[in-house]
């Protein structure tokens, strides 16, 4: 069936939701698992920076470090090993893909926060990205 997973996570309470299914599943199904998170690339907006594009970007790094290390922290816990990836993307759906394709996966898990009308159209939905770009099967946590 499924014998490598790349579970994606933003850190959210619902993205554990899918973490913690997805390694379930694993366990299950005695697949490899790729734990990803994006990094998303700081662009300043404004003339006004309280601190340097480089001060941002090494304090998100270290929030995506966290989110890992709290999946890696998960999956010993459910003795599931895993890998852990991260990269630094201008969209995290681009971002999931890439590392899915890389590292050989064939299913992609991930969570939807469901957000719909005029919040998901101006927010937009990486889930329903990853669901219209990706080659790869995807399974959709709520």
């Amino acid at each position: 069936m499924f014998t490598h997973l790349l579970i994606a996570t933003d850190g959210s309470e619902l993205s554990h939701k899918a973490l913690t299914g997805g390694l379930g599943l694993a366990k299950d199904l005695q697949a490899k698992v790729t734990v990803y998170c994006a990094v998303i690339q700081y662009l300043p907006t404004s003339e006004f920076i309280v601190e340097s594009p480089l001060e941002v970007m090494k304090q998100l790094e270290g929030i995506v470090d966290q989110h890992l290390a709290e999946a890696q922290t998960l999956a010993c816990s459910l003795k599931v090993p895993i890998e852990t990836r991260k990269s630094i993307e201008l969209s995290a759906y681009e971002g999931i893909i890439e590392c899915a394709r890389a590292q050989g996966c064939d299913l992609i898990l991930m969570a939807s926060h469901g957000r719909r009308g005029l919040t998901g159209l101006i927010l937009g939905s990486e889930t329903q990205k990853v669901l219209t770009h990706s080659k790869i099967p995807v399974l959709v946590f709520r």
